[in-house]
């Protein structure tokens, strides 16, 4: 899978802009507050319908217009296909696939596959649950249509399940709510745990060769799925949560709650690798070099687990985070984008971008303007 082009119109700082791809290594290169970025944005909504920010459409549309463009060439299976996505202010956002609308943005998903990479995502493992559960959500939502629509169900259900706690006090009739609610909630809840179950075991198998790599043998990692609720006792823990959900306002139970931790071991614990002994929780007691480890276990572990479910290549997108990371971790990262498509951001063309792999293509970005300099 690669992409081909890139059109922009009144996006972030663009007000026209077409950029050929080369399918393999890209850098976009300039000062900060240039647009670098909003490139990576725009083809991280093309493929998700969301941005990797979590900005809101209008937000994304360039200063002083109502809407904005964004068409995205991509060639897959020796077949070209094109995406077009219009985004308006005061309304849902339109979607076409070669030309045809779509009636639910969902249909979209897994037509083009990328992987994002940014400072950011270093401090995933630090950072509070909810971005943990967002990396495994964006990923799960790219691969498992099923998943996707569970997710999206679930979260509007606990939406409206919350404002019916809400005015629960001025309308106790509407308890009886409560229990469709309940009863719809176990449904999706159930399938997004036993996702996310499966998931966890397949990253395993994934990340603890390329943590011990990275880590020169030293540490070998594991990854824990920590449920709010098994999915078997989802609906009596509803049921028996619902006078604290009505005093708190708000659903307490549920996936929408769940975390998962990152043990490191100093030993190999290959044979039993469930095994907690010896073992710390680097969220709450690992070094920043650690967890940034890790974050990048993670990060490359996503491009693998991409290529075993898709059995083709996502495109990587880095957003400047190369110098964000020490010679070795670098040389890591470098050395596993191999054949995959990758575009590149970075403020300038430092030594260890020309000497370590070669630039296919090099754009220069400067105030909203690309040019490629070969």
């Amino acid at each position: 899978m690669i992409i081909k082009s890139l059109e922009l119109a009144d996006f972030r700082n663009y007000e026209n802009l077409k950029i050929d791809f080369s399918s393999g290594t890209n850098i976009l290169y300039g000062d900060n507050a240039q647009g670098k970025t909003n490139i990576l944005e725009a083809i991280f909504v093309s493929a998700t319908t969301k941005s990797h920010k979590g900005s809101k459409d209008k937000e994304i549309i360039r200063f002083g217009k109502e809407e904005a463009h964004v068409r995205t060439i991509l060639e897959r299976d020796n077949a070209e296909y094109r995406i077009d996505m219009h985004l308006r202010k005061n309304k849902s956002k339109g979607i076409a696939i070669d030309g045809q609308k779509i009636k639910r943005a969902s249909d979209l998903i897994g037509k083009l596959n990328v992987v994002f990479f940014s400072p950011e995502d270093l401090s995933i493992i630090k950072n509070g649950p909810s971005e943990r559960r967002r990396f495994m959500d964006i990923e799960l939502c790219q691969l498992d249509q099923i998943y996707l629509n569970s997710l999206s169900k679930y979260n509007k259900l606990v939406v409206e399940r919350n404002k019916v706690l809400k005015d629960l006090f001025e309308h106790p009739e509407n308890s009886v709510l409560l229990d469709v609610q309940d009863k719809q909630l176990c449904e999706y809840g159930s399938v997004i745990i036993k996702t996310r179950e499966k998931f966890i075991r397949d990253l395993n198998e994934i990340i603890r060769p390329i943590h011990e790599k990275l880590t020169g043998g030293k540490e070998f990692l594991s990854v824990y799925y920590e449920p709010n609720v098994n999915s078997d006792e989802f609906e009596k823990k509803l049921r028996s949560s619902r006078q604290k959900d009505t005093y708190a306002k708000q659903t307490t139970v549920g996936p929408h709650k769940d975390d998962f931790s990152f043990i490191v071991c100093k030993s190999n614990e290959k044979e039993n690798p469930d095994s907690l002994q010896d073992g710390i929780d680097i969220r709450k007691y690992g070094s920043q070099g650690q967890q940034r480890t890790a974050s990048l276990s993670l990060k490359l572990s996503e491009i693998e687990i991409v290529k075993k479910a898709k059995k083709e290549n996502p495109v990587l997108l880095l957003d400047d985070v190369l110098s964000e990371l020490d010679s070795n971790r670098q040389n890591y990262l470098l050395n596993t984008i191999g054949d995959i498509q990758t575009i590149i951001t970075c403020t300038g063309l430092d030594e260890f971008v020309n000497n370590r792999f070669s630039i296919d293509k090099l754009f220069r970005v400067t105030e909203g303007t690309v040019s490629c300099d070969n």
